[in-house]
């Protein structure tokens, strides 16, 4: 299966350049790889331009009108059957992802997306965190998928659109609200690593708000979402204290941080 690799970046080409490398060392190499540089400086352009890169290495480089925007600019170029979104800092958990993903689609030919687990770092420690994507507990959120572990074919946005540009941070979910009932699976493996301080994490509670707003307007409003996101808000100042970090890494050491 011809896979190929979107990865949007913005004046960061120290973290541009780990992603390249984690690209560069798979075992089954994509289809293509695009680079969406959106920088208001020529430094990415010029490495790129500069120095040698592999045949299936391309990129455009102009300003973007936000995340969603850049994502489509690399979903609407590739001519890869299967796509992944592999922002900039973030990388593979190891070197055989891509062959493991090509070869689950194979061996699952009904399937128009997969997904599995992830490496990010919360509470001060790393945790590998990721479980089977549950249609009936959308109102969760990304909480159980991450964008970048998300592995769909090109033929769900022939069917179901682009990314959303008027979203600032949830325009993968609202994707996600879309294809929930398209045939899936859940890869029980690492596939990528989070790489901490992105645009969620910096804008949290902004990004819980566009969340519900997404939710709302596919599926309409949700005491269940309601709780949920209380829930996460409390976390999320709990997780800012001592007590919280030691009370977390107890609940990590108990094999609970995937609840």
């Amino acid at each position: 299966m011809s896979i190929s690799i979107i990865t949007i970046c913005f004046n960061n080409l120290p973290e541009l350049l780990v992603t390249m490398a984690s690209v560069d060392k798979q075992t089954l190499p994509p289809h293509e790889h695009w680079i969406i540089d959106g920088s208001t400086n020529n430094e990415i352009n010029d490495y790129l331009q500069k120095n040698a890169q592999p045949a299936y290495r391309n990129w455009i480089s102009e300003r973007d009108a936000g995340i969603a925007d850049a994502f489509n600019k690399g979903a609407q170029r590739a001519t890869g059957e299967i796509l992944n979104m592999l922002n900039s800092a973030d990388y593979y958990f190891d070197e055989q992802v891509l062959e493991t993903v090509s070869g689950a689609f194979v061996e699952h030919p009904d399937i128009l997306w997969l997904h599995g687990k992830y490496q990010l770092k919360r509470g001060g420690v790393w945790v590998t965190i990721g479980k089977p994507f549950d249609p009936s507990q959308l109102y969760r959120g990304m909480r159980s998928l991450s964008h970048q572990g998300m592995f769909i074919k090109k033929s769900l946005h022939t069917k179901y659109g682009w990314y959303d540009t008027s979203l600032k941070n949830a325009m993968d979910y609202d994707f996600v609200c879309r294809i929930y009932k398209e045939c899936f699976l859940f890869l029980n493996v690492p596939l990528v690593v989070f790489a901490p301080g992105g645009t969620t994490d910096r804008d949290y509670l902004s990004a819980l708000k566009e969340g519900r707003q997404v939710y709302e307007k596919h599926h309409g409003f949700s005491i269940k979402l309601v709780i949920w996101q209380w829930r996460l808000k409390m976390l999320h100042v709990l997780l800012k204290s001592a007590v919280g970090t030691w009370l977390y890494r107890i609940k990590v050491r108990m094999k609970l941080e995937n609840l």
